[in-house]
């Protein structure tokens, strides 16, 4: 028998959800003039609601979904090893999975990265590579090394440890008084060079300001943590291979470990499975989410050098990384992720991306042309464009009344500010590709009122 209270819940699920769940990176308040968006299921790039409309996923589900909703392949890969170990903790056992998957991402590195270390999230991997380099440092005889770096714009995660490494002002203020004081550079994003210079100049401030910074306080920092090619959350802001290769050889120079944060722009997103691998460099640490299983279940890895890991191996349990996840390295989860890497190689996604981006990049010239774009930009499967509002109420809406805009023309949008960005899944046909670019140039124009 239903009890009264479920009784007296409306039967619309997005009412229901409003009642019942705490929606993330949201200010519930907005959702009761406009409720959360019901979905019922997916496919490809679509999702479906409740009612039957479609809509075109062209932001991956926040970054994840590489390869599309319900992709068959990987379907049947989470079914068949649900029917043989869903799930053991990985303390004191192994399973295949978590040897497979960690076997053959080190082997994507060549083997300069290895000994993967499982999480859930891409916020728990920042919290690991922090954690990690600073205990290195401690079993090798420099305590001392405790501080980290980061750069403006750059955004790691809403955990405390690496809440103190970014730099969104939206989620930091609150929690300002209880994070770790970090070091932070000044941004390389192109979009800040002065019009007489080159897009490299701010990579060239963010790298001097960093060797002046590690010649005087090398021996107090732990590590330099970074988003390669684009700063995400930041506002898709991009930089070029070279400041990342710049980057990594003042680390080396002033033994200090470079963390690469590869959860959004890792798997494939800026045309090379690494990012790092445009730079022609291996971080220290390479920290891995969102993409990695696809978007089915949370996985997070941390790869490492083999010296990183030399550093914990030890008699002494205190020197050991005594760090834990009650579901690291989850079969279920780490299926999906060999899976992903399966249809990757067989049916050579990155070469077919690096088609699909010409298309893309061609079919979206109307807004690399528009009058009220600034900055259009593109790197790997990232497309993004900076809207010209200057009345700071508009700039202040642009965002929210976007992505209403956008669902009434069936795409699925959700601008940082004032930036527009496009991450789609890595499945998107010809059809699909002017539908996306159609859309998208339709719903700008009604935003900026063109």
């Amino acid at each position: 028998m239903e009890s009264a209270l479920s009784q007296s819940l409306p039967t619309d699920l997005a009412s229901r959800s409003l009642r019942a769940v705490w929606h993330p990176c949201t200010q519930m308040q907005h959702h009761d003039e406009v409720p959360p968006l019901a979905l019922a299921s997916g496919q490809g790039a679509w999702l479906l609601d409740t009612d039957g409309r479609r809509y075109l996923d062209a932001v991956s589900s926040w970054w994840v979904n590489l390869l599309g909703h319900a992709h068959p392949r990987i379907n049947d890969a989470i079914k068949q090893q649900l029917d043989t170990l869903e799930h053991a903790m990985l303390a004191g056992f192994t399973h295949q999975p978590a040897v497979e998957l960690a076997e053959r991402l080190s082997a994507l590195t060549g083997h300069a990265l290895g000994h993967a270390f499982y999480a859930s999230d891409g916020a728990s991997a920042i919290e690991i590579a922090l954690k990690m380099s600073h205990h290195c440092w401690r079993n090798q005889g420099l305590p001392g090394k405790q501080r980290f770096v980061g750069f403006e714009r750059g955004y790691h995660g809403e955990t405390l440890g690496a809440l103190a490494v970014t730099d969104i002002a939206l989620f930091r203020r609150a929690y300002e008084p209880l994070l770790r004081s970090a070091q932070l550079l000044p941004s390389p994003d192109e979009r800040l060079a002065a019009p007489h210079e080159d897009a490299a100049a701010p990579a060239r401030r963010a790298l001097a300001a960093l060797d002046e910074l590690l010649q005087r306080e090398s021996h107090a920092i732990s590590a330099v943590v970074v988003e390669p090619l684009v700063q995400c959350a930041g506002g898709m802001a991009m930089h070029g291979p070279e400041f990342i290769a710049r980057l990594a050889a003042l680390c080396e120079a002033h033994q200090v470990h470079l963390i690469a944060d590869e959860i959004a722009v890792g798997c494939g997103r800026t045309g090379s499975f690494f990012a790092c691998e445009q730079a022609g460099v291996w971080p220290h640490m390479l920290c891995l989410s969102k993409g990695i299983s696809a978007g089915y279940l949370p996985l997070a890895v941390v790869l490492s050098r083999p010296a990183i890991y030399q550093a914990f191996h030890h008699p002494d349990l205190e020197r050991g990384f005594l760090h834990s996840h009650s579901y690291s390295g989850n079969p279920l989860a780490c299926r999906a992720a060999l899976a992903m890497l399966d249809v990757m190689e067989s049916e050579r996604v990155l070469e077919r991306n690096r088609r699909l981006a010409q298309s893309l990049t061609a079919a979206l010239q109307p807004l690399a042309r528009h009058p009220r774009v600034r900055h259009f930009r593109q790197r790997g499967m990232i497309w993004a464009f900076d809207a010209g509002i200057d009345d700071p109420a508009q700039r202040a809406t642009f965002a929210r009344r976007t992505s209403q805009l956008a669902l009434q023309q069936g795409l699925l949008l959700r601008p940082i500010g004032t930036t527009v960005y496009l991450m789609p899944p890595y499945v998107l046909d010809d059809d699909e590709v002017g539908l996306l670019a159609e859309r998208t140039v339709r719903v700008f124009d009604a935003a900026v009122g063109s």
